[in-house]
């Protein structure tokens, strides 16, 4: 159903689509104080309850790795080669030029910045049901580039026990240096809180369900973590020159996710609506997981004009961003809330989820009005520094001590003027 942006509510749906993580918010806090109390034990029979999995033991041994190493055909490898090659290459660019900087703001006064690296990471990788390689990528090699000491990942076990053979082969390619077969609240938890098999890691990173983003928002006074990451969602901003067969494949794309994906369309073009309308219809007949696209959610939406698109996708602030107009860049310059932007017909999500080298791993749910994508920065502590000599400190004692008065801190005075007694 194609609706006016014009009218009041329009974005409603779009809102009430989107999963909360309160009613997830209690049983996550339940097994996550479990798991803090309890250890291996608590995690060992959520493992269990959840996965219908009793693991014998909790990490993946060397011999494992290599046995599934030995199962990826040579030509899926490569694919994986090229994918992190690109990782590398985009995210060492967010990399400040050295560990540390220092300018001179005034007369014996410097300033500056240390960067310094996470000492561990934990991600969470999805999976169980399924494989996803590419989510294995975006979250260790953007680590590893940021130097940080060691980086463990918590993936579910399928029904059997083991990992899937691709996403070890992958963290093992990413360089992870362990691999736990635990996945779920009790996979954060024991990652935020330390067990006796995985220990505490500083900052948790990487998507899941409601429950393992609830329990990420729960730990966050034990350790720090990404961003809010929940089901995916793209808005695409199109003009009426935009390819409506391209629109919709993009739009199913997305939805192929799950159930609780969002695709929108906004476009000052009633046809380009129209038609698009129809092109998702008539591409989903042929869907391979036409079942989940079905039930995901779609909205067409008509705006008075460009600008109206580009607030009502700010409002928005969704994950993906495509944009497919003939002058993109007053477009690109006006989106403000958005987890990363493809610009141009040639530019699918598809590019960005698997080897352009941009990062997949973003907020979701409204978030991106406040939180970035994974980036090689989340894994740097920034340190200020300060070198001051006398004539620096001189020139600024006044003020010191004239403040430190003021706020009733008189030792703070002291400390300074003792220096020129």
């Amino acid at each position: 159903m194609i609706r006016k942006l014009s009218s009041p509510g329009a974005l409603d749906e779009v809102f009430k689509r989107r999963t909360s993580i309160e009613s997830a918010m209690e049983p996550a806090k339940r097994i996550a104080d479990d798991v803090r109390a309890n250890g291996d034990a608590a995690v060992a029979r959520y493992t269990k309850q959840f996965d219908g999995v009793e693991p014998g033991s909790f990490e993946v041994t060397e011999d494992e790795i290599n046995e599934a190493v030995e199962l990826i055909d040579y030509e899926t490898v490569e694919h994986l080669e090229n994918a992190i090659d690109h990782i590398q290459t985009f995210h060492s660019l967010q990399m400040p030029s050295g560990d540390m900087w220092l300018t001179e703001i005034a007369p014996g006064i410097r300033l500056g910045m240390k960067y310094t690296p996470l000492s561990r990471v934990g991600a969470y990788v999805p999976g169980g049901t399924g494989s996803y390689p590419s989510s294995a990528l975006m979250l260790v090699v953007p680590a590893t580039v940021a130097g940080v000491g060691e980086v463990i990942a918590c993936t579910p076990p399928r029904k059997d026990g083991t990992v899937h053979p691709l996403t070890i082969t992958a963290l093992a390619m990413a360089d992870a240096d362990r691999i736990y077969r635990v996945g779920g609240v009790q996979a954060v938890a024991a990652m935020a809180y330390g067990t006796e098999t995985i220990p505490k890691v500083e900052k948790i990173i990487g998507p899941g369900n409601a429950y393992v983003t609830a329990a990420k928002m729960y730990v966050r006074g034990a350790c720090e973590i990404d961003m809010p990451a929940g089901p995916s969602e793209v808005a695409v901003i199109a003009d009426e020159r935009a390819n409506p067969v391209l629109v919709a494949a993009d739009m199913i794309a997305q939805c192929e996710h799950d159930a609780n994906a969002m695709a929108v369309l906004l476009t000052p073009s009633m046809n380009l609506a129209m038609a698009v309308e129809a092109e998702v219809k008539r591409q989903t007949e042929t869907a391979v997981r036409k079942a989940i696209v079905e039930k995901a959610g779609k909205a067409f939406f008509v705006a008075d004009d460009m600008k109206q698109a580009i607030a009502a996708c700010n409002e928005i602030a969704p994950e993906h961003v495509e944009i497919m107009a003939a002058d993109p860049m007053p477009v690109l310059n006006g989106v403000k809330n958005a987890g990363t932007i493809y610009v141009g017909e040639y530019a699918p999500v598809a590019a960005g989820d698997y080897a352009s080298g941009a990062n997949h791993v973003l907020p979701t749910g409204g978030f991106a009005k406040t939180f970035s994508g994974m980036n090689t920065m989340q894994f740097l502590k920034l340190t200020s520094v300060q070198v001051i000599d006398r004539e620096g400190l001189e020139s600024i004692k006044d003020t010191i001590i004239a403040l430190a008065g003021i706020e009733g801190f008189d030792a703070h005075a002291r400390s300074v003027a003792r220096r020129f007694d």
